[in-house]
């Protein structure tokens, strides 16, 4: 079996060919083709927390594993980060364990490189600003990635700590070909052309009369008592998802921008327009004209994971990168 450790993880991950990777995985996914069951999770109540399971499996790209992540809010501000988990892959003629690898650095990748992904399906193609409301890992990711399929020219950064925008905002002006700065959520939001909502939110960070016409807007955030995107957004918005199923699903797998909106009668199930997947394979439209507002929830699911783990698997083996052990 194969182990690698989170830093030789970070250094495997070529987000472009995770981007690309994703496309056919997330067709694979709406046509039945893989396999990804609902997400389960063991709760921990006096933490806010809960540890969760993810398997899947993707018949195009070879691979079967399961994803377990724990989501402890309340290490924000520590040393440790909110989000960690761990991969084991298997292998798919066998059911032997091949490798176990950190998974989470692969989560913050495959995260921000579907919503990347979503940008280049529904984003119009003249986008250069960029709104991003979250200061944590995420936001990075989303940042990294989303210049990969736009030609992003200005970045704007907003987190509920100005302190913390600020910091990230200076990170990613050294690394970027860009403008950065710290803002406001309203002036994020003001004439951008991309938002990505990547935060614990109790009330919506996305609000209807802070959009301008054309705006893409990808969210992944996950709070189960909050929710980050607005009613009246949802309802005018083209809506797409990774999986009609586990988007609409319950706790823990389903979304509260969605489900909530539907418990209140202000959309149907049937307002969800597409999956990505669907706007892959061109079984679906995507966006119709240059001011249609268009809205991609994400909900995580572990078809993004095997994709990320199979391309970093295979990198280690390429390179030479990993420990070898024995189970047995």
């Amino acid at each position: 079996m194969l182990v690698l450790g989170r830093s030789q993880v970070e250094a495997l991950i070529d987000m472009d060919a995770l981007i690309d990777a994703l496309a056919p995985a997330m067709a694979d996914l709406s046509a039945g083709r893989a396999s990804a069951p609902d997400r389960i999770a063991a709760l921990v109540p006096e933490r806010e927390g809960f540890l969760a399971a993810m398997p899947g499996y993707v018949p195009s790209t070879g691979v079967l594993m399961t994803k377990l992540v724990s989501l402890f809010p309340r290490n924000a501000g520590t040393s440790l980060p909110t989000h960690q988990a761990v991969i084991v892959v298997f292998d798919p003629a066998t059911g032997a364990p091949s490798a176990l690898l950190d998974g989470t650095a692969i989560t913050a990748a495959r995260t921000g490189a579907c919503s990347a992904l979503s940008a280049r399906l529904l984003a119009r193609e003249d986008a250069t600003v960029l709104a991003v409301l979250g200061t944590g890992v995420q936001a990075r990711s989303h940042v990294r990635a989303m210049c990969r399929v736009r030609p992003i020219r200005e970045v704007r950064v907003a987190g509920r700590d100005p302190a913390k925008a600020a910091a990230l905002a200076a990170e990613l002006s050294s690394e970027l070909d860009a403008e950065v700065r710290a803002v406001t959520p309203v002036e994020a939001l003001d004439g951008a052309h991309i938002a990505a909502a990547t935060t614990h939110a109790l009330e919506p960070v996305v609000r209807r009369p802070w959009l301008t016409p054309g705006v893409h807007v990808t969210s992944v955030g996950y709070n189960p008592a909050g929710r980050e995107i607005d009613d009246a957004t949802i309802a005018d918005a083209l809506v797409c998802v990774e999986s009609r199923q586990a988007a609409l699903a319950p706790f823990p797998a389903g979304s509260n921008d969605l489900l909530v909106p539907i418990r209140h009668g202000v959309i149907t199930a049937e307002h969800v327009h597409a999956e990505l997947g669907e706007l892959v394979s061109g079984n679906k439209p995507g966006r119709t004209s240059p001011d249609q507002i268009t809205l991609y929830k994400s909900v995580g699911v572990a078809v993004q994971d095997a994709v990320a783990a199979a391309l970093v698997v295979t990198a280690a083996r390429v390179q030479s990168v990993g420990e070898e052990i024995t189970l047995a």
